[in-house]
C-alpha cells in the first residue's frame, strides 16, 4: 500500500542479513533493471522498528516508489548483491511413488 507523501510499503520476510531505516536497497526482479530506493521505515506487528533481521516478517517503507512500481515476486536486496536471471539450467530428479514422491505424471503446463 502507499502512504501519500512518504512512499510505498512492501511486505515480506527477511530471508538473510538485515535491513535498517536509512539503508539503500534495490528492488530486483520482474523488470528490465533493478531500481534503487531508500528504506525509510520498518514495521512488524504494528510496531515501528529501527531494523529487521533474518526471519522477521516486516513491512518496509520505500521512499519515492509508487504502488504500480512493485509486484509480488520481487525482492529487496543490498545494491549489487544479486543479479536477476531470466533463464537457468537445472537437472531435476523426481522421486518415484515408492520413494514417497508423486503418484501421477507431470503434464505440460503443470503448476503446483
Amino acid at each position: 500500500f502507499t502512504i501519500t507523501g512518504r512512499g510505498t510499503v512492501v511486505t515480506g520476510r527477511v530471508e538473510r542479513g538485515s535491513v535498517k531505516v536509512g539503508d539503500e536497497v534495490e528492488i530486483v526482479g520482474l523488470m528490465d533493471a533493478p531500481r534503487k530506493t531508500v528504506c525509510t521505515g520498518v514495521e512488524m506487528f504494528h510496531k515501528l522498528l529501527d531494523y529487521a533481521e533474518a526471519g522477521d516478517n516486516v513491512g518496509t517503507l520505500l521512499r519515492g516508489i509508487d504502488r504500480k512500481d512493485v509486484e509480488r515476486g520481487q525482492v529487496l536486496a543490498k545494491p549489487g548483491s544479486i543479479k536477476p536471471l531470466t533463464k537457468f539450467k537445472a537437472e531435476v530428479y523426481v522421486l518415484s511413488k515408492e520413494e514417497g514422491g508423486r503418484h501421477t505424471a507431470f503434464f505440460n503446463g503443470y503448476r503446483p
